[in-house]
């Protein structure tokens, strides 16, 4: 049986200062028909929106700085063309012009955070040589520069969260590697919020230990094609990485032009994932999932951790892959398999993305520095470094989710295996038609919950719970007959 003071470990209390909303909580219990003194002696459900906060991810996400942003951005500026297809000699990198002088300037950051936080991070690259291709005229190096903040609890290092933003940029001809191609917005932005999630994080790791690890990445050959995530995604998925959660930035700069929203950010996830089968998209199909992949969980995270802790940027659920004739990163992780979701402002300027820079008719072109909304920027990093700090804390999700469905019956009762970290559960649902979840019951330690709310009539979920109340991701019980 649960044991009552073990359970309130995972009240929202208990992390940081906020409190579940008793009278919702019975409101909840009337309406759906959950006995309050169950034989498992649950806790009432609650509001799935009630907000939990780690203090010490409150105070990490706070060094987040527009000024160290804004160096940022205008330093990967300087070097004027950052194509793919621009100089990587070694004239050139000591000159501070060309991808290659991007690089090397980033990997040389990530060095310095390492330094700063006692050698926290290891930093590497993943080279590789591309072949000719549609957008690349003969062979071509791409180099991704990343570093990895290791877990530090040994049953749950293996677990992987990721955040990444290309380095590359492009002008009006994306086969130019020598006329200005500022980048400043697409994607220096993306870059910037990679490597200050890097800074703020790396330098928390002295008072808090993550139990999972934490990627900081930043790709190249995305305006070729998306070469540089291709590659990266491939190796992880052949290294048989437990990547849960990729978070990729891309144009989060908050043009500076009439009708942006600057308290808005929006997160692109994928339906029916890429990498299904045909069997699973069948599946998936006949159980209406089709809002359900693991990636539409990682976007509900999001908006969880933007509730939690007012990064100063609400997520706006988009759901939809990317962009109309569009495309971007995160969609290298989908298609080997991962949860990956896009961040981007909420309304581009297409006169500052893929320019010559020019003026014409009055209207200035190019991606420059000077249209970047900095403030913005650091919102959205506060809003990635949460939600990385809140994955990288959780529990492992839990496996073997299952819905039983043998009996006829409008009681819902799903099971699951432990998960490591955690000590307790909860089960959210939420109508088919809600766009979030809607209610959470705690389940103690047990991997066993029975709710009187018909099955038929709901999307239900479970989320493994440790003693902080740190909540890890969400996953979508398999029917069991």
């Amino acid at each position: 049986m649960a044991n009552r003071e073990k359970s309130k470990i995972a009240e929202p209390a208990a992390v940081g200062g906020c409190c579940t909303n008793f009278g919702a909580a019975v409101l909840i219990a009337l309406m759906f028909g959950v006995h309050l003194g169950s034989a498992q002696e649950m806790d009432p459900p609650r509001l799935a929106s009630d907000k939990h906060v780690d203090a010490h991810i409150a105070e990490a996400i706070r060094q987040v700085s527009a000024e160290h942003i804004r160096q940022t951005i205008e330093k990967l500026v300087s070097f004027q063309n950052r194509s793919t297809l621009s100089a990587q000699d070694e004239e050139s990198i000591k000159a501070g012009k060309g991808i290659g002088a991007a690089r090397e300037w980033i990997k040389a950051e990530f060095e310095r955070y390492s330094k700063e936080c006692g050698g926290c991070l290891e930093v590497k690259t993943d080279a590789f040589t591309e072949q000719p291709a549609d957008r690349i005229p003969k062979p071509t190096q791409i180099t991704n520069v990343y570093a990895v903040l290791r877990g530090g609890d040994p049953a749950q290092a293996n677990r992987i969260v990721l955040v990444t933003g290309h380095y590359d940029s492009r002008n009006s001809d994306n086969a130019n590697g020598t006329d200005p191609a500022p980048g400043a917005n697409d994607d220096g932005s993306g870059t910037a919020v990679s490597l200050e999630c890097a800074r703020v994080l790396s330098q928390a790791s002295k008072k808090m230990k993550f139990p999972a690890t934490v990627i900081f990445l930043t790709v190249a050959g995305e305006e070729q094609g998306l070469n540089g995530s291709k590659h990266f995604a491939q190796m992880a998925k052949e290294q048989g990485w437990k990547l849960e959660a990729v978070l990729n930035n891309d144009i989060v700069g908050g043009d500076l032009t009439a009708g942006q929203d600057a308290g808005v950010v929006r997160v692109f996830s994928e339906g029916l994932p890429a990498a299904a089968s045909e069997a699973e998209v069948k599946r998936i199909r006949m159980l209406g999932g089709e809002s359900d992949s693991a990636s539409r969980e990682l976007a509900r995270y999001v908006v969880d951790v933007g509730r939690s802790y007012e990064a100063g940027v609400k997520p706006m659920l988009i759901f939809r892959l990317d962009r109309f004739l569009r495309g971007g990163d995160h969609y290298s992780f989908n298609q080997s398999g991962f949860a990956a979701v896009r961040f981007t402002e909420f309304r581009e300027n297409f006169n500052h993305q893929h320019q010559n820079i020019r003026t014409e008719n009055g209207i200035e072109y190019g991606d420059l520095a000077k249209f970047v909304d900095f403030d913005y920027v650091e919102h959205v990093a506060r809003l990635n470094a949460a939600t990385l700090a809140s994955l990288a804390s959780s529990p492992a999700p839990p496996t073997g989710a299952k819905l039983l469905t043998k009996n006829l019956e409008n009681d819902t009762t799903l099971t699951w295996e432990p998960s490591a970290g955690a000590t307790a559960y909860e089960v959210v649902w939420r109508s088919t038609s809600a766009a979030d979840w809607e209610y959470a019951q705690l389940v103690s330690s047990s991997t066993r919950a029975t709710l009187k709310v018909s099955k038929d009539n709901e999307i239900f979920g479970v989320r493994a719970v440790d003693a902080a109340g740190h909540r890890s991701l969400p996953v979508v019980p398999e029917p069991e007959r």
